[in-house]
């Protein structure tokens, strides 16, 4: 990386959101920002902005959001731009070998996780359905395969107690964001060097279905406590409950003993509930179609008692 460092920046989701925010503060220009066409959500299928375009509109950036980033006029457009580096957060596509070696030595991505470990689309989930106690973040160049480039620089990020998913991703990004600031400072200053992956067998991980989220009341309680984290926000841990699909948040792991996805006890704010060996503690719920409850209040507004079983 030589010259001005004029930066071409690829992201979507909110993960990529701090790293932007970085990169406009650290001094080199982000001089276009590319990001995934707004999409419909909602009830009323209102068109919705990415949050990397919210922020690029905020912070007065040129934005495209190309609908084939393979397409000659979109490829003109970057060589147009004629950046000096490009950085590439939680984009949500491949890039292509033709954007691959418009700058070299290729294009920076920030992936979270210790590649090569957890190589893949749900990197944190897999950490925390692991149990993990350390994970982190590592910036590479991308390449042709799945995060299989050199790595540049990786950070350590201790796994806090109790943790979901959810507040995990939000600190990995802001991590992940000054290990990018600190790897481009790096390149340019010809003080990183990228450098081939570790050649052991890695863990990979898939992507994630909602039927994934399905609690197995026969497994160990320990697991059932990671998958509810791990799975916090999306796809979410669930079971059934009266024929409804009904969400579990904050599992920990408790000592009561019972059929498996038996209700057994509200003890200390938490609902007990027998796994295949110990039993799962329940801080919140969530029926399909209400608001998020604690389990104080899902305890007085369905009438639980002993007996009733979860899952059926």
């Amino acid at each position: 990386m030589t010259g001005s460092g004029r930066i071409v920046y690829f992201g979507t989701p909110e993960f990529a959101v701090p790293t932007l925010a970085a990169l406009a503060e650290s001094g080199d220009p982000v001089i276009l920002v590319v990001t995934q066409p707004d999409r419909p959500q909602g009830r009323g299928l209102k068109m919705v902005a990415p949050p990397v375009k919210r922020l690029a509109e905020r912070l007065g950036l040129p934005v495209v959001q190309p609908e084939n980033i393979r397409s000659p006029d979109f490829l003109e457009r970057i060589k147009e731009a004629a950046p000096d580096a490009m950085v590439v957060v939680a984009f949500g596509r491949l890039l292509p070998p033709s954007l691959l070696s418009l700058c070299p030595p290729g294009p920076v991505n920030l992936h979270p996780s210790l590649l090569p470990n957890y190589r893949g689309p749900s990197p944190i989930q897999s950490a925390l359905l692991a149990g993990d106690p350390v994970t982190g973040v590592t910036t590479m160049i991308l390449d042709e395969g799945q995060d299989t480039g050199p790595i540049l620089l990786r950070r350590e990020v201790a796994v806090l107690e109790g943790e979901a998913a959810g507040q995990l991703h939000d600190r990995l990004a802001v991590v992940g964001a000054e290990l990018m600031v600190e790897t481009l400072a790096g390149l340019k200053a010809g003080t990183v060097v990228p450098r081939p992956q570790p050649g052991e067998c890695p863990q990979e991980c898939r992507l994630l279905a909602k039927e994934d989220g399905r609690v197995d009341w026969t497994r160990p309680a320990a697991h059932l406590a990671l998958q509810v984290r791990a799975f916090d926000p999306w796809p979410g841990a669930y079971t059934f409950f009266k024929g409804q699909r009904l969400k579990l948040f904050g599992g920990r792991v408790g000592t009561g003993r019972g059929r498996p996805g038996q209700v057994l006890a509200l003890d200390e704010g938490d609902l007990h509930v027998a796994a295949g060996e110990g039993s799962l503690r329940v801080a919140e719920f969530q029926l399909e179609g209400r608001k998020r409850q604690t389990a104080l209040q899902f305890w007085h507004g369905q009438h639980l008692g002993q007996n009733m079983v979860f899952g059926s």
